[in-house]
């Protein structure tokens, strides 16, 4: 198997992203995981830094 350090999101779909999103935050209130939140916090902040826009504007796009 080929060794590698990142992975590209740039051929996940949008309406996947969203669900990652929304996993995460379920997942981390019902388990009352912390770092859940806070990861799924750090792709919103990350994308919609590359996508330059907030993070509401971000998810309201992801949620279209």
């Amino acid at each position: 198997m080929q060794e590698f350090d990142k992975i590209s999101i740039a051929e996940i779909p949008k309406k996947d992203m969203l669900l990652i999103i929304r996993a995460l935050e379920y997942t981390g209130k019902k388990k009352e995981l912390e770092e859940y939140l806070i990861l799924k916090r750090n792709i919103i902040k990350d994308l919609s830094y590359l996508a330059d826009s907030s993070e509401e504007e971000f998810i309201n796009y992801l949620e279209k």
